[in-house]
Formats: structure tokens, C-alpha cells, sequence
């Protein structure tokens, strides 16, 4: 059978086919990578020259059919590979998704002004079937060594010339798009191996996991970055890509594209609690198109001690060292007491194609380890009785109840008069613009 190659956005591979409350607000909804059908999501743990990739795999359809590529940048052992769970990146998407938060006027009337805080409260049992080794030396492909790692039967390949690895994958199988050759090419005068995965359907069945796990590798070189170019040649349209980074020392950016914040602590309309999902989508096309499509966006960057409000917990000890953070608990962890949460976190989001994202992704870590989160805010204006004359708090509300409606349209390009239709303005009617004449606005 013919197996189909489907390239992974974000790992750059090649794929066969109890929230807490806290004072800034109680959170009410997060924009988390489920929102997009696909969107690859990868981890990177990085100390020094130490790397851990762990790679969620996004495939959609029979295992039969699933395999993935992945160029790396140096020969990697059987140790060197592992499979993760699946949780540990729900989790860690969950910890740092955008977020809505709500607050709540106060009784205008009252004379204190409410607070609400809440605390945060093993040996490979087989190896992978080498089939015509001859015919591999005679293409220049050479299998330095081959693995069975969990549900996965792993190759790691070395080629002389592009053309013969290609051919290769296409002898053994694989479905490789048109344009493949100049890519693999560029990784091989680097020096680059490449890293095979297949499923093994015996093991899988024995070990009873019906969803795709992550696989894990660590290895040592002085290359930060991530191999995406792969993934837009055989890609319909714009792809998603995630990518989750934990290091000792600050925030992580990209070198050669740029790195750009999200729209954060805007406030926006109360109907947009229910359409959050449709409000990102809308305003991440909007600042991608203002960017020129060509941006990296930082959506969260947090030390993983605490968060503000809480979208998830954050991840245990134990969580970030299966996720690679080798530096925390366990033997070999540099003396970091286990309870120890020393990393710092990043999230982030990119939707790119070959036309604007013609290089791989190249980071670099910093020293800034200022907090920073997407974070959108509702403010529900007061509803019960009164016992005083409210008028002015009424008006009040009106107008930043149309500040709100501008600042939404003007993030998600959304019709402002649909917007302001949504609205449930207090007092029955909206506040006129930059106090704007009512008689202005009758035949605009």
C-alpha cells in the first residue's frame, strides 16, 4: 500500500500518512488549540545546549497511514527517545491559552467599593524489519540505527545526496510532495539526520492506545530552533503551529521573524463570552494581516509558580520533568529540590505557508521574565436596584459600553453595527460616539 505523507506543520515533520480566581479577575473562558481543526503543537526544553522536543501528533485518520520525519541534528540513541502522554500538553495548553475574565460593577450606591479574592488556591522488544539494505547503500541512505520505542518503530536515517533519500521514502512507501528535494537537500548540507517514525500496530494494540501519544526526543547541539519548511509543501493553505517553550532563564523569541504581543487587556462586550472562540480566531487574522503575515505572536509568557487568573493549574514537578524539564526533581536534576518549580514558561502561535515563513523557525532565549498573558476582559455592569440617583453611573456605562464595541470591531474587523445590536445597553440605548449629536448618525 501506498502510504500518504502528511507534513506537520509544527514540528517541522514529516507525517505518513479546578481553575483558581484571583484578584485581576475571575476567568471564564480560554481560547485553547482546539479551536483550530489541526494545529501542531510541539515543546521545547532548552538549558545551554540541551534540547527536549516532545511532538504532538495531529494526524487525522487510519494509524496504517501515519508515519513522521523529522530532521535532527545529530545521530540519537535509543534513549535519547521516549513517549510521552497526551495530558501533559492538554495541561500545558490549558495553563497558558488566552483567556477571558469577568468583573462585576459594584452597587453605585454603595460607598465601598467589593473585593473578591480567591486563592489559588526499557529495552526495545523488536526492531524495525530492514527491508533491501542493498538497495539503501546503492541510494547513499545509510540506517545508523533502528528502534521500537512504545507504539512507534523508529529509524534514524543519514544520506549522502537528497535525491537518493528521496527516493528511498519513496521506494519504502512514502508519499513525498513535490518539492521535497530542496528542502531535505538544505538539511543534509547541515549535516542533518533524519529521525522515522511508524506505528507499530502489535504494539499499540498490546498497549491499548487508541489516540496517537507524543513522541520525545533529547539531544545536544547548539542550533535553538525548529524545522517547519517541510510542512508547507504538500499544506492546504496556512497551517497552525503552537510552540510551548521551558527554559531556567526568561522568555524565548524567535531571531528571525518577528516577535510580536498580542492584544492583551482589552475590554470587550459581555455577548463575547459566548463567541470567544469566534472573537480569537477573528482577531488573531486581523494582527497576523497587520503584521504582514510574517509574525510570531507571544500569546503567554509566565514563571510556572503561579498564574493570574488561573486558566488551568499549573504543572507539577513531576508533570514538567516528563515533559523534559531535567533540571527539576529526580536524580540528575542539578541539586533542585524536587518540590522546585524553576521554569519559565512561553506560548507561541504561528500561522504561516512557505510564501511568508520561507526559513525555519530560529530562537533564542532572553533574560525578561516579566509576566505577560492574552487576556480580554468583560465588565458587567450593575443590574439590581438601587437606592440612590444612578443616572450618572448609567451614563456612564453607556459610553464605556460603546468604547467596548469600537475596541472589538477595531480587533476582529466585525461590523460595528452588528456589534452594538448584541449590546444590552444599560438605560435601553447606546451613548453617541466622541459625543457626537444624535442627528449625526440618522443617515450615515
Amino acid at each position: 500500500m501506498r502510504i500518504p505523507v502528511l507534513f506537520l506543520s509544527a514540528t517541522l515533520t514529516v507525517a505518513i500518512s479546578g481553575t483558581a480566581e484571583a484578584f485581576c479577575g475571575f476567568y471564564v473562558a480560554r481560547a485553547d488549540t482546539n479551536l483550530y481543526n489541526q494545529a501542531s503543537q510541539v515543546v521545547l526544553v532548552r538549558d545551554q545546549n540541551r534540547t527536549v522536543v516532545t511532538m504532538a501528533n495531529d494526524f487525522q485518520g487510519a494509524v496504517t497511514d501515519f508515519a513522521v520525519v523529522v530532521p535532527v541534528p545529530t545521530f540519537i540513541e535509543r534513549e535519547q527517545i521516549n513517549v510521552a502522554d497526551n495530558a501533559l500538553i492538554d495541561h500545558l495548553d490549558a495553563y497558558t491559552a488566552p483567556r477571558l475574565v469577568e468583573y462585576h460593577d459594584p452597587d453605585p450606591c454603595s460607598r465601598h467599593e467589593l473585593y473578591s479574592k480567591r486563592a489559588m488556591n526499557d529495552a526495545p522488544s523488536t526492531t524495525l524489519e530492514l527491508r533491501n539494505v542493498a538497495r539503501s547503500q546503492a541510494l547513499g541512505v545509510t540506517i545508523e540505527a533502528s528502534y521500537t520505542v512504545g507504539e512507534y518503530d523508529i529509524l534514524i536515517l543519514s544520506a549522502a545526496e537528497s535525491g537518493g533519500l528521496i527516493r528511498w521514502l519513496t521506494e519504502n512507501d512514502y508519499n513525498i510532495p513535490t518539492g521535497a528535494e530542496k528542502v531535505v537537500a538544505s538539511y543534509l548540507r547541515q549535516d542533518m539526520r533524519f529521525f522515522v517514525a511508524k506505528v507499530n500496530l502489535q504494539e499499540q494494540s498490546k498497549l491499548g492506545y487508541a489516540r496517537l501519544r507524543p513522541l520525545q526526543v533529547a539531544y545536544e547541539s547548539n542550533r535553538f530552533m525548529l524545522p517547519i519548511r517541510l510542512g508547507t509543501l504538500n499544506a492546504k493553505g496556512k497551517q497552525e503551529l503552537y510552540v510551548y517553550t521551558l527554559t531556567r532563564t526568561g522568555r524565548v523569541e524567535s531571531t528571525n521573524y518577528r516577535t510580536v504581543k498580542l492584544p492583551s487587556d482589552n475590554e470587550i462586550p459581555e455577548f463575547v463570552q459566548a463567541e470567544f472562540g469566534d472573537f480569537y480566531r477573528a482577531m488573531f487574522v486581523q494582527e497576523t494581516r497587520r503584521e504582514n503575515e510574517r509574525a510570531v505572536f507571544l500569546e503567554y509568557a509566565w514563571d510556572m509558580t503561579w498564574c493570574d487568573p488561573c486558566a488551568a493549574d499549573p504543572l507539577s514537578s513531576d508533570e514538567l520533568r516528563r515533559l523534559g524539564v531535567f533540571w527539576i526533581g529526580g536524580k540528575g536534576s542539578d541539586n533542585v529540590p524536587s518540590g522546585a518549580q524553576d521554569a519559565f514558561v512561553t506560548r507561541l502561535h504561528v500561522s504561516y505557508d512557505s510564501k511568508h515563513f520561507p526559513e525555519d523557525l530560529v530562537f533564542q532565549e532572553t533574560g525578561d521574565r516579566q509576566n505577560y498573558q492574552g487576556r480580554y476582559v468583560i465588565r458587567r455592569p450593575w443590574k439590581g436596584a438601587t437606592s440612590c440617583d444612578a443616572s450618572a453611573y448609567l451614563a456612564a456605562t453607556r459610553e464605556r459600553q460603546e468604547r467596548e464595541a469600537q475596541t472589538l470591531a477595531r480587533l476582529t474587523g466585525w461590523d460595528i453595527a452588528a456589534i452594538r445590536a448584541k449590546i444590552p445597553y444599560v438605560g435601553g440605548s447606546a451613548a453617541e460616539p466622541d459625543g457626537a449629536p444624535w442627528w449625526k448618525r440618522i443617515w450615515q
